[in-house]
């Protein structure tokens, strides 16, 4: 298990300090270098799609390690 949060970690996507609720969007616009309210608005609208779009953001924002390295999954998994 392990291996598989290292991997995540390597590919060095990190959530940035401009962040407004998990800075999933911010994260995604720096390392797509793209501009951070273009990237929040594509996410608000994949909010539309049923389930979809929540529920990607959920496993985004559990996969996504914090700017120290922590993984929420881990951080959760860790704890049981």
């Amino acid at each position: 298990m392990d291996r598989i949060f290292d991997t995540i970690r390597s590919l060095g996507f990190r959530r940035g300090p401009d962040r407004l609720v998990a800075g999933i969007g911010g994260a995604i616009a720096e390392k797509l270098g793209a501009n951070v309210w273009l990237v929040r608005a594509l996410l608000l609208a994949s909010f539309l799609l049923p389930v979809l779009g929540v529920g990607a953001y959920g496993i985004v924002w559990l996969l996504t390690p914090r700017q120290d390295g922590r993984i929420p999954l881990e951080q959760a998994l860790r704890r049981t």
